[in-house]
């Protein structure tokens, strides 16, 4: 795959508002990749689906519409701790299909809740107890018995909460996992991994606990939790001290001690589709790492080296603790992270190649092709590049996605959505 073409496929707003609400808080493709759906802090869900290829419009295959758009969660307050509960969508999970409806799992820092997506094109008329607006006939007038049928009507996309599942956390929630036995899931806070079962919204089992007796010793916090893809009973976590815990359910009911202990510095991680290697975040690389070698990474990429001469004045305005996300490609050959300034990063693992992209209005024109941008650290100045000094750290790319299977990106820009796709793809279709 080039790396340095992609193209840039749709821009969408899935809000017109441009307060703190719209600002997109996470983005999850579905198994398929037909369906992407998109967090926002005011409790938002949008979901997009892909169109389907047209004769008339060969080029708009990949083209993804707003699908569905509902309020999951609304703002709490919790009177006992007399703390206010964000609305804000942290993490997005697709459940794997079983029938024609699809199911997502999305949570806020406490609550978790599942919901039902369905499609309905036809209604039933013709009830022998009801009039057509729905209310009860007078009984003494139904004189004859009818058969309903099912006419036809516009299309109608019907989201239902199907669970809730609350009251497992005393911390946020980070991060939440479906298991690959598509019955169990789990969800983790700072200090706790929790596993459910999703037909049981009452009770949870506690598999990881790194909360000391005395808070006052607490030394570190879970970043981030996953499910292998493959394996039901192993799960990775990543934690602030830069701890990466390889566990195995088979061998204790409480996972406190690990199987296997990575050192990295870690804001996410990421099972590759094989199975085999785990992609991990840090602040200023990406690192590959083999599930049968804990001693070192087998590749490191680095960011934004450009970043370690200002790592201070990072430190003082907080930006060192944003939380970058990565993901890998469908084949698991490229892998991508997000920077500063709108700017975000792919890496080829095979010919070694990176390329720096820019998500942003004035470089995404309709099909328009990708310039590679560079940061300049003094000296020569070529024509493009852009000083380090004048990178903009309110503009940063924290969530992004991959298509599983094509070469299709979804980044979140703040409040906007940039779709992406390989010219290779599109000259194709």
């Amino acid at each position: 795959m080039g790396l340095s073409v992609f193209s840039r496929h749709k821009q969408i707003k899935p809000w017109e508002a441009k307060g703190p609400a719209d600002i997109i808080s996470t983005v999850e493709f579905n198994h398929t990749g037909e369906l992407l759906a998109t967090g926002d802090k005011g409790g938002r869900v949008v979901i997009f689906q892909r169109e389907p290829e047209s004769k008339n419009a060969p080029h708009s295959q990949g083209e993804y519409d707003v699908y569905s758009t509902f309020q999951s969660h609304e703002p709490e307050f919790d009177y006992l701790k007399s703390l206010e509960i964000e609305e804000k969508i942290n993490k997005i999970k697709w459940l794997p299909q079983q029938n024609a409806a699809h199911s997502l799992l999305s949570t806020n820092d406490k609550t978790i809740k599942l919901w039902k997506i369905t499609e309905r094109d036809k209604r039933p008329e013709g009830y022998n107890l009801k009039d057509e607006e729905g209310k009860l006939k007078d009984l003494s007038t139904v004189t004859s018995l009818q058969v309903p049928v099912l006419k036809p009507m516009d299309l109608m996309v019907e989201v239902s909460p199907r669970r809730i599942f609350a009251n497992g956390h005393t911390y946020h929630i980070n991060s939440i996992s479906v298991n690959s036995d598509c019955e169990t899931y789990m969800s983790a806070d700072d200090l706790r991994i929790n596993l459910w079962h999703l037909a049981v919204t009452d009770r949870s089992f506690n598999i990881v606990d790194i909360k000391p007796a005395n808070m006052e010793d607490l030394t570190e916090v879970i970043t981030a939790s996953e499910f292998h893809p493959h394996h039901c009973n192993l799960f990775v976590y990543s934690s602030s001290k830069g701890s990466l815990r390889l566990c195995d359910m088979r061998a204790a009911a409480l996972c406190d001690k690990h199987s296997k202990q990575i050192i990295s510095s870690v804001s996410d991680v990421k099972f590759s589709h094989s199975g085999r290697y785990m992609l991990t975040r840090d602040y200023l690389t990406v690192k590959v790492w083999d599930l049968n070698m804990e001693a070192r990474p087998i590749e490191t990429y680095q960011v934004h080296d450009y970043l370690r001469s200002k790592l201070c004045s990072l430190y003082e305005n907080d930006c060192i603790f944003d939380k970058f996300e990565c993901a890998w490609n469908g084949s698991d050959s490229v892998i991508m992270t997000g920077a500063y300034n709108n700017f975000f990063r792919m890496f080829d693992r095979n010919t070694k190649r990176d390329v720096t992209l820019e998500a942003s209005r004035e470089s995404s024109k309709p099909r328009a092709v990708l310039k590679p941008r560079r940061v300049c650290v003094g000296g020569k100045r070529r024509r493009d590049d852009i000083s380090v000094d004048s990178l903009d750290f309110t503009k940063k790319i924290l969530h992004t996605a991959w298509h599983p299977a094509e070469n299709i990106i979804a980044i979140a820009a703040t409040n906007n959505l940039y779709i992406f796709q390989d010219k290779v793809n599109s000259d194709v279709h």
